[in-house]
Order: C-alpha cells, then structure tokens, then sequence
C-alpha cells in the first residue's frame, strides 16, 4: 500500500473485521462517509492487500469439532529442504488450523481441531506423525479456550 492508513481507514478496517457482511451504506453511516467514498476506499483496501479476505467464522461445537489439541514438533533436521518440506505437507492436512515455525526448544507449534480425543489420535497417527522429518511430537488437550480471535488492532503509526 502505497499511502499510510489514516483514521477513516482504520475504523473501515475494525468495523469489517467485526462484520465483513456489514453492508456498505451501514458502514458509510458507522465511519461518518457517504456511500461512494466509503465503497472506494474499502476497494482500495482490497487492491492493496490490506483486507485479504471475507469469511464466515463457524461455531465448533455446532459442527462436531470442537476439540482442540496444540502440538509441539520437533524435526530431525531444519537445514537444506527441510522447513520447505515440512511446510507443504502441513498445509496438506486440513484438521490443522495454525503452524507456526518458533523459535525455542520445538521448532513447530500447531493448533489441531478434530471432533474429540480419538479422532485426534488418527490425525496424530495417519498424518501429523508422517510429516516429513518429524523426530517427536507433544501434544496437549485444550481444556477450554479463553480468547480466540483474528481480530487485529489497527493502531496509528506515527511517521
């Protein structure tokens, strides 16, 4: 983006993420614009990057996954091909919803649903243990989640 986000960008940015189907006049009226400009910079945002995608955020429980497993990994190796490798295979494996390369004593953490314990363990046996180059694993049952969110706090950067 080639300009800097000014203020009426950023509420546009927090009033999407809280409602990506908030139709543009409503959200002209929460960001004080008429419909065009605000319908402008919302494209704009989308152009740019900025705003990457709409979606619909699904209720776990309502859809039978609502167990949540977080595993540590470790690799034999994280030279050469290594990452890359591991990288498009996890991507691969749908019940996994974050991977997260880290730095520490695990090289991956990962945010595993699946419906409950056992089918976790199939996940874990049929495809997270034959990621390639993975030496161990640790996991650990999600007892309840107190935040989850996406949401991002779009903050003034002062030039």
């Amino acid at each position: 983006m080639n300009r800097q986000l000014d203020a009426i960008d950023r509420r546009i940015l927090d009033e999407l993420q809280m409602n990506g189907r908030l139709p543009i006049v409503e959200l002209a009226n929460r960001v004080h614009l008429t419909k065009t400009p605000c319908s402008e910079r919302v494209k704009r945002l989308e152009k740019s990057g900025v705003i990457k995608q709409y979606r619909a955020v699904l209720n776990p429980d309502l859809i039978d996954m609502k167990h949540v497993t977080i595993v540590h990994i470790s690799l034999n190796q994280t030279g050469d091909t290594s990452l890359d490798d591991f990288n498009k295979a996890v991507i691969e494996i749908p019940e996994i919803q974050s991977c997260m390369l880290i730095a520490g004593q695990f090289d991956y953490v990962l945010k595993v649903r699946s419906r409950d314990i056992a089918h976790f363990r199939e996940i874990l046996g049929d495809s997270i243990g034959k990621l390639p180059g993975v030496r161990q694993s640790n996991s650990f049952a999600v007892m309840e989640i107190v935040k989850e969110t996406e949401y991002i706090q779009v903050l003034q950067i002062e030039p």
